[in-house]
């Protein structure tokens, strides 16, 4: 158990510095010289986790991605929203996740599939949304793919201006406020009332979302 939780460790330590020195010089510049200097890794341990500087990008594309499963909500589309709070809430605070969403903008980036984040995020929120519309919470005109992709789109809009007008510290304001304005023109109106779109919702399953990373850390 020790043994893998330092395996954990020092890969997420590679991640880390990977994802660093990507920011700082862009990807094509890095080498993975520079990467094992600021890891403090041997060679063997990096690629021991890592094929290739390339598989280290797509590693640190990959830190998007929920790392645990949310929570069940009985309206579905609750949990759409509650995953557009989290991303929002670990793009504050996680710098492997500010990185990655960096890199996958990083048009320099040549032989690195920069669409699968994005791809993964439509299909995970066309998903939900799936679900929603066999479930009765969505309006019967509304087009599950056309939607997903609208919202994943809109979603990176705000975040990068959030980024860039106030280096995310109003990012659960302009979530909301996307939520707020998009769920209730594909939503059973029956429905509206019961979801939690406000920054309150955000906070609650911020604190969740820490105490939960907390008590995997001491395992």
């Amino acid at each position: 158990m020790a043994q893998q939780a330092r395996a954990i460790k020092t890969r997420r330590a590679i991640l880390e510095a990977a994802a660093t020195v990507f920011a700082e010089r862009g990807y094509e510049r890095t080498t993975i010289g520079e990467i094992l200097v600021r890891a403090g890794v041997t060679k063997g341990a990096l690629y021991f986790h890592f094929a290739s500087k390339e598989d280290l990008a797509l590693g640190v594309l990959d830190a998007q991605m929920l790392d645990e499963p949310m929570s069940p909500q009985p309206i579905k589309l609750q949990e759409l929203a509650d995953q557009a709070f989290l991303l929002g809430h670990r793009l504050q605070r996680d710098p492997l996740v500010r990185a990655s969403v960096a890199l996958a903008l990083d048009s320099g980036a040549t032989g690195v599939d920069r669409a699968a984040p994005f791809k993964a995020w439509i299909d995970q929120v066309s998903e939900i949304l799936t679900v929603a519309k066999t479930r009765g919470e969505i309006l019967g005109h509304v087009d599950v793919s056309d939607t997903a992709e609208l919202f994943s789109g809109a979603y990176a809009g705000i975040q990068t201006m959030s980024q860039i007008l106030r280096d995310r510290n109003d990012l659960n304001h302009r979530v909301s406020v996307l939520l707020r304005y998009l769920l209730p023109s594909i939503c059973t109106p029956a429905l509206l009332t019961g979801l939690r779109l406000n920054e309150d919702r955000a906070e609650q399953l911020a604190a969740e979302y820490d105490a939960s990373q907390s008590r995997r850390e001491e395992q």
